[in-house]
């Protein structure tokens, strides 16, 4: 069965939590070799068996995922039964336990050794197992709450869209939240920009068959300019932005056209980096976090924090979390700012300097972007980085012009961005924020967040910008 660069990605992170386990389950064998001598009324061996055997580890701790792989262990996830996983990990360490078996013989290893070896050798068929049946359990959970799976349109004619879901694999099917289906002969391509707007599609299939080809190159370009993967089941077609690859939906061969960050090792890394940066940051804040409690509740009535619905990645609402800065009900008097006061900003987005709802403590908060801490709960709970673009009201997403300004939501957005740390409120043109957004998008690297990090932290320090 052909492997796709999501599902090929997932079996290497799992063949290296895997390895892990072989490892663990060996040191925790060494560590209950000396009691279980014991129990067997044999004297303790005191030296490591562990160290003795260290480089049979080298051979068992990478070569056993491999074997696993070999007897189709990381397929079929989702409907494996408790029975097949049994018997594929059985086979597995068997052939596994063959060859150090020889290996034991050779090397002539002493009995502590080979104690550790036995007992690891059932910790580790103990550890695979009880990770394999957790997953599948979970897997099988986000298969029944739609919220979980991944958002998907179906473009293509009425005959077309049904042969591809008959002939889909059901485990890939499984997986998908099919939230909404184009027809390519008869409908227009206008009304995929609104369904992809109004759904907050993460993937649209389109199954050209011998749908006109026209048709299909401007579905592509209407999933271009939003950032949404176009997987095209037909043949090469140009793109201004997006990358053109090959990839599979169960055995069915497609064409991807993406315009933003590859899956990869470096963008993984980025969201562990984000929730452990995210859990160290709100450690070392900790004292400004009660200092901004105190004083709101101090200065103004009402809540500490705020609470807002902003368009998420693909523009799918979350809650986001401030410090309060503004008087209660802000939001209800934002009609009459704006006709009083003007917005400095052009565009949908709402920018003022001097907000008259915002109380002095507030305008200290937001002086020190300490208001912004409270964000990196949602960098904790998944729903925004620490590096993206600003996340924007609904109603600011709504008001969007240009569907092209959909695509700075193809990626989390984040508590600092290029915006945030080099321009700020002294910049007044949606158009620049949205360019400086995209430039982000198209050119994300690890380090990028990091440097990008850097320097926001003069940007803060020094207040420049906040208003």
């Amino acid at each position: 069965m052909p492997v796709g660069r999501r599902e090929a990605f997932s079996i290497q992170l799992l063949q290296l939590v895997d390895a892990g386990l072989v490892w663990l389950g060996f040191y925790l064998a060494d560590l209950l070799r000396d009691p279980l001598r014991d129990v067997l009324g044999e004297e303790p061996m005191g030296e490591s068996g562990l160290m003795q055997m260290a480089w049979i580890l080298y051979v068992a701790v990478p070569f056993t995922p491999l074997i696993l792989e070999f007897f189709r262990f990381y397929q079929r996830l989702r409907t494996k039964t408790f029975g097949r996983s049994v018997s594929q990990l059985l086979r597995s360490l068997v052939v596994m336990a063959l060859a150090l078996g020889m290996l034991v013989v050779f090397a002539r290893l002493p009995e502590g050794s080979r104690l550790v070896l036995g007992v690891g050798a059932g910790l580790v068929f103990f550890f695979i197992l009880a990770r394999d049946r957790a997953l599948t359990l979970h897997l099988r959970r986000q298969g029944v709450r739609e919220d979980l799976k991944e958002r998907v349109l179906i473009a293509a004619s009425r005959e077309e869209r049904d042969e591809f879901l008959a002939e889909l694999d059901p485990e890939v099917l499984e997986g998908f939240n099919i939230v909404g289906r184009f027809d390519l002969g008869e409908s227009e391509v206008s009304d995929l920009y609104d369904l992809l707007k109004e759904k907050s599609v993460e993937r649209v299939i389109i199954a050209a068959g011998d749908t006109v080809f026209d048709k299909v190159a401007e579905c592509v370009e209407a999933c271009e300019l939003q950032g949404i993967e176009a997987w095209v089941a037909a043949s090469f077609m140009r793109t201004q932005v997006a990358r053109p690859t090959f990839d599979v939906i169960g055995d069915k061969p497609m064409l991807v056209l993406r315009s933003t960050p590859e899956l990869s090792w470096e963008l993984a890394s980025k969201a562990v980096f984000d929730r452990v940066g995210a859990f160290l940051i709100i450690l070392l804040t900790s004292p400004l976090w009660v200092f901004a409690w105190v004083g709101i509740k101090i200065a103004s009535p009402g809540p500490a924090f705020y609470f807002q619905k902003r368009a998420g990645k693909y523009g799918k609402p979350f809650r986001m979390w401030k410090f309060r800065t503004m008087v209660p009900d802000a939001d209800k008097l934002l009609a009459k700012i704006k006709e009083e006061h003007g917005n400095q900003m052009d565009g949908p987005v709402f920018k003022l300097e001097n907000d008259p709802r915002i109380f002095k403590f507030g305008a200290i908060l937001r002086k020190l972007s300490i208001d912004e801490l409270p964000q990196l709960l949602n960098v904790l709970m998944g729903d925004m980085s620490l590096v993206g673009p600003r996340p924007l009201p609904l109603y600011e997403v709504e008001a969007f012009q240009k569907s092209e300004h959909r695509r700075r939501l193809s990626v989390k957005p984040g508590i600092t961005c290029e915006w945030q740390c080099g321009g700020r409120n002294t910049i007044t043109s949606f158009e620049q924020w949205v360019e400086m957004d995209l430039r982000y998008i198209d050119n994300w690297s690890l380090w990028l967040d990091i440097k990008l990090l850097l320097k926001t932290v003069p940007a803060v320090i020094f207040g420049r910008g906040a208003k």
